[in-house]
C-alpha cells in the first residue's frame, strides 16, 4: 500500500460501510428521543405525585398520591409517546414502552427515593415492593402499547 493512501472499509454484499454508520446514527437519535420522552414522562409524573401531598383529599395520603399518579400518567405518557413517535420511528410499542419503564425506575432508584421517600422514612424496598409501582408500571407500559398501535400515523 502507497504511503498516504486510506484503505477503503471492507464492503459484505448488502452490507455497505455508510448506510451501517447511518443506521447507527438513527439508532443513536432513536435512544436519545426515548430518553427525553422519558424524562418528560417521569418530571410530570414525580411533580404530580409530590403535589398531591399538599391537598389532603383521602385519609391515605399515598394511596391518594398513586391514584393520581395513575391519572396523570395516562397524558403524561401519551405525550411522551407522541413526541418519540412524531417523526415517523416505527418502533415496536411494547419494546418503547418497557425501555421507558426501565429507564424510568433508574430515574426513581437515583433521584426519586433518595430525595423524596427516604427523607419521609421510607426506602427502596418499601417503593419498588408497593404492588401499586408495578401497577402503575404496568399502565405505563400499556399506554405506549395502545398509543403506537392507534396513534401512530403510519
Amino acid at each position: 500500500m502507497e504511503p498516504g493512501r486510506v484503505r477503503a472499509p471492507i464492503e459484505l454484499p448488502g452490507l455497505k460501510y455508510n448506510n451501517l454508520c447511518k443506521s447507527n446514527n438513527k439508532r443513536i437519535m432513536e435512544i436519545k428521543r426515548a430518553l427525553i420522552a422519558t424524562a418528560i414522562v417521569w418530571i410530570l409524573g414525580v411533580t404530580a405525585y409530590i403535589l398531591s401531598h399538599f391537598v389532603r383529599v383521602l385519609d391515605n395520603p399515598e394511596l391518594q398520591a398513586n391514584l393520581v399518579l395513575i391519572l396523570v400518567l395516562i397524558p403524561s405518557v401519551l405525550l411522551g409517546a407522541r413526541f418519540y413517535y412524531k417523526n415517523g420511528v416505527q418502533t415496536n410499542g411494547f419494546k418503547l414502552g418497557l425501555f421507558m419503564f426501565l429507564i424510568t425506575i433508574c430515574l426513581d432508584a437515583l433521584i426519586t427515593v433518595p430525595v423524596f421517600i427516604i427523607p419521609e422514612g421510607g426506602n427502596y424496598l418499601s417503593f419498588f415492593g408497593d404492588p401499586w409501582f408495578w401497577i402503575i408500571g404496568l399502565e405505563y407500559i400499556l399506554v405506549v402499547v395502545l398509543y403506537s398501535k392507534f396513534g401512530v400515523k403510519s
